[in-house]
């Protein structure tokens, strides 16, 4: 198959590319290296059967000629990480809703010539923006915050973007299934961007403090990105999920506090937590979700999804990928 991989310098797009690769498929990329890196691709940079393009997805004539004869989309450019968003809200509803209405529009526009192009939408957890339930499934109502908090932007433009694909899906009936992605971590994730496993690894490499917002006792699912790979893969490989959204990550609940202690008891013991104030960490208005967990039972009813790496094991990966 001709794969076309949006996003694909990224920290999943990376593995997701891998993968893709192993299984015999022609993959394009196009990433505009805004927050994805060159060296992501390092292990598969001569592979004969890769084209990249580092390009912004926001140009039409781009969009319409990179869909040429392609197969599958997997659309994963977006802006990331709290951190990013806090400081340029502009860019991170840009990127997150333009490109996507583009390369709904040309795929649109080639499923009415009678060809049916497969795209995976990845989307966010962050949609459900702070939803008061302990357990957010797909059907959850979406509870975002004042517009004078730049955090619910990012949400907000994902949202916007499940709209447009699942109205494509009514009115044309194209292949389209969509993930929310729940705390994917593992090798390749940079830290630059707030998130959160990373930096603390880093930091207990070099024996600084570990930062923790806040008080600690925000609750997050860290799944390891080569199951949510398998997962993605596995979902537009079974046509029953086109069409749906689906939660995608782990479902065990760990506050961050006791994740930094992990993290320190792992990688170095003599490492010590300190705490520090959101206004501090990104500025006075910013909002947290002090319980994030996904509800996985469509998931599991869909596809085979079985988490093969515990959170010891993601730690420990990580660790390892960032010394090598």
């Amino acid at each position: 198959m001709h794969i076309l991989v949006t996003g694909g310098n990224g920290f999943i797009g990376s593995h997701l590319t891998e993968r893709l690769l192993e299984a015999g498929n022609q993959v394009t990329i196009v990433d505009d290296l805004s927050t994805g890196q060159r060296k992501n691709l390092n292990r598969v940079e001569n592979h004969p059967s890769l084209r990249v393009l580092h390009a912004d997805l926001g140009n039409p004539e781009l969009v319409h000629e990179v869909c040429k004869d392609v197969d599958a989309v997997y659309h994963l450019a977006a802006a990331v990480g709290v951190a990013l968003i806090a400081q340029q809200p502009i860019q991170t509803i840009h990127r997150n809703i333009y490109p996507t209405q583009l390369l709904l529009e040309e795929l649109r526009r080639i499923h009415l010539t009678g060809k049916q192009v497969t795209m995976f939408l990845a989307s966010t957890s962050e949609v459900y923006g702070k939803n008061p339930k302990s357990i957010w499934n797909e059907n959850d109502d979406l509870v975002f915050g004042a517009t004078t908090k730049p955090r619910w932007s990012y949400g907000a433009s994902k949202a916007i973007d499940e709209f447009l694909a699942l109205a494509c899906v009514r009115e044309c009936g194209m292949n389209i299934v969509i993930g929310r992605f729940f705390n994917v971590v593992g090798p390749r994730q940079s830290g630059a961007y707030g998130m959160v496993l990373p930096r603390f690894i880093q930091a207990a490499i070099a024996g600084k403090p570990l930062m923790v917002h806040d008080d600690g006792k925000q609750e997050r699912c860290f799944a390891h990105v080569s199951d949510v790979v398998a997962a993605v893969l596995s979902l537009m490989n079974t046509p029953r999920t086109y069409g749906r959204i689906y939660n995608i990550g782990a479902d065990q609940p760990i506050s961050i506090l006791e994740m930094a202690k992990r993290v320190i008891q792992i990688v170095n013991p003599k490492s010590t937590v300190e705490f520090q104030s959101y206004s501090q960490a990104y500025d006075d208005d910013f909002e947290d979700i002090r319980r994030r967990v996904p509800d996985l039972t469509r998931l599991k009813q869909a596809i085979d999804y079985n988490p093969t790496f515990s959170l010891d094991d993601i730690i420990r990966d990580v660790w390892r990928s960032t010394i090598e």
